[in-house]
């Protein structure tokens, strides 16, 4: 088990890398829905998800129960490894109204250069109005040499 505190979303590992997707998906609903209503299974064939899923169930109770049945089960082959996941899945917070829609890869690039541009015009502001402080400064030096 894990650290993490029981929740409707189970994260698999060690599950087979060269079988097709839509496949492990139905036999990952075939094993799972015993233990309860199955929300939604999601698997990713990134590198870095590679061989993981997610199975999100509607409660916790049956979430606990595939988790404590399965994890260790021989699954074509191969042990895999059950654990809560870390974080609300997406079907989840739909469900009770906490959703929020995920940003693109494009929309985060687009908004971290709307960031630096903002950056990089506050500092100019900002060493703009240092130097009209300095020129301020030295004709108020020179103003004041002047009434001497």
């Amino acid at each position: 088990m894990s650290s993490t505190d029981p929740n409707q979303s189970l994260y698999i590992k060690g599950l087979p890398e060269k079988i097709r997707v839509e496949e492990i998906k139905a036999s990952l609903y075939t094993l799972f829905l015993t233990y309860g209503e199955i929300l939604d299974i999601v698997i990713m064939k990134k590198d870095k998800m590679r061989g993981q899923a997610f199975v999100v169930f509607d409660d916790i109770a049956s979430a606990t129960a595939a988790l404590r049945s399965l994890n260790g089960f021989s699954f074509y082959e191969k042990n895999i490894t059950i654990q809560y996941a870390k974080s609300k899945s997406d079907a989840v917070a739909k469900l009770d109204g906490t959703y929020k829609p995920k940003l693109s890869v494009e929309d985060i690039k687009r908004k971290a250069a709307s960031a630096a541009a903002m950056s990089a015009t506050k500092r100019q502001r900002s060493s703009d109005s240092d130097s009209e402080d300095a020129k301020m400064g030295r004709v108020e030096e020179s103003e004041d040499d002047d009434e001497d």
